[in-house]
């Protein structure tokens, strides 16, 4: 399980270091994607094709199912831990994540996501001032 927020640097060649914690749950090898809300996420190898196997059996039929694999699956790309502990993100996700050179990596239970620092700490502060009524909202799912 990943949980808590690191700050790392992104350096010129894209590298970014994997927190140890995170490290701790993960062989060596993470799938990195487009993620939600301008961050990237990423995905231990299991429950990539855990979650890989429910995206699939979407119905094809369906326009938003379509376009959502589409999103999803085509930023994807295998991102192998190397001895330092980091990896490396292509231009097209830091582009897509608009990371320059702080970031933020948090844990979001079975995946982690990778912020831009400055794109992090604004979405924070937006979501912080209506906590209260995100959480009302989500009584129906029984947390």
């Amino acid at each position: 399980m990943f949980m808590g927020e690191y700050q790392h640097s992104i350096d010129t060649k894209g590298r970014i270091i994997v927190p140890a914690k995170y490290r701790e749950h993960v062989k060596d090898l993470f799938v990195i994607t487009r993620g939600l809300d301008q961050c990237l996420f990423g995905y231990p190898m299991d429950e990539w094709r855990r979650l890989e196997e429910k995206v699939r059996s979407l119905p094809v039929t369906k326009k938003d199912a379509r376009a959502f694999a589409r999103f999803f699956f085509s930023g994807a790309v295998e991102c192998e831990i190397d001895k330092q502990g980091r990896i490396n993100l292509p231009k097209n996700l830091i582009d897509y994540a608009k990371i320059e050179k702080e970031c933020m990596i948090i844990g979001v239970s079975s995946r982690i996501e990778i912020w831009d620092k400055a794109v992090w700490n604004d979405y924070l502060s937006e979501s912080e001032e209506s906590f209260a009524e995100i959480a009302e909202n989500l009584i129906d799912f029984d947390l």
